[in-house]
């Protein structure tokens, strides 16, 4: 038998396509995992209430989630009213990188999560960024209080030149990941997916060389180095350079069914 694995898997771009569809190849091979006795698990930016509607669908049930980029790590708790309850939460007060980010992006769109979830937003979002309750307020009103995740859009820019106006900003006392466009999210400091994702192969028992972790994005980059030392991190294969460049292993591409292709391999 195969050595029981953690198996981390970023959800958008790696499970989903970009319509929210995953493929019968995917959802096959998840299967499979599962039955093989591994430990597969869900590692997102997404918000709680975005990401417990995949693990649902792919019929997983993990002891321990992790989302918004780590700020949060549920814990499966059968008495909770969705199956799982927030075990860890990092947060920290979004008031000054938010006022030092409008100074160089007038024209953005801003989003807070707390750690209950709730969103507060400026303008219009993909509703799939937050998947739970929001509501649209003043600028302002994004100050009071602390976030789990700033959401930073700014439609004006291309992504090149939104890159170069990000790195002039210095951002510290934050984490930070750069999407696929002209997108920004924000973690409290040291938080990444990775923290995450270590925190829980910790505390279920699983050493270094057992982990798999799958992604797409630059918000990946921190888990695929991570899983990378020992175990195996997996890049899809339309994933930037600089995310494939952080991995050990460089899957098919979203529309090849790269991640059923790692995930085969280890049954």
């Amino acid at each position: 038998m195969t050595e029981r694995k953690l198996i981390a898997l970023d959800v958008d771009g790696t499970i989903l396509d970009g319509n929210g569809v995953i493929s019968p190849a995917v959802r096959e091979a998840v299967a499979s995992a599962v039955a093989a006795g591994h430990e597969v698990t869900i590692a997102t930016g997404r918000s709680v209430a975005a990401t417990l509607p995949v693990v649902r669908e792919l019929g997983l049930n993990p002891e321990y989630v992790v989302c918004s980029n780590g700020a949060i790590v549920l814990k499966r708790d059968a008495g909770s009213l969705d199956g799982y309850r927030r075990e860890f939460v990092e947060s920290f007060d979004p008031g000054p990188i938010l006022t030092r980010i409008r100074s160089h992006l007038l024209t953005a769109r801003y989003a807070v999560e707390d750690e209950t979830g709730f969103f507060r937003y400026t303008e219009m979002f993909p509703q799939e960024t937050f998947g739970g309750p929001s509501k649209r307020v003043a600028f302002d009103d994004l100050m009071h209080g602390q976030a789990t995740r700033v959401v930073v859009v700014s439609p004006d820019h291309q992504l090149e030149e939104f890159l170069r106006i990000v790195e002039e900003m210095g951002l510290s006392k934050v984490s930070y990941a750069i999407g696929w466009t002209a997108w920004l999210d924000i973690a409290p400091e040291g938080v990444h997916k990775a923290q995450g994702l270590e925190r829980v192969a910790s505390i279920l028992g699983f050493g270094p060389h057992q982990v798999v972790a799958a992604g797409d994005g630059r918000n990946d980059i921190e888990m695929l180095e991570w899983a990378s030392r020992r175990g195996i991190g997996a890049a899809m294969g339309q994933a930037p350079d600089d995310v494939k460049s952080s991995a050990n292993r460089v899957l098919g591409s979203l529309e090849e069914d790269g991640l059923a292709e790692l995930l085969n391999g280890l049954v």
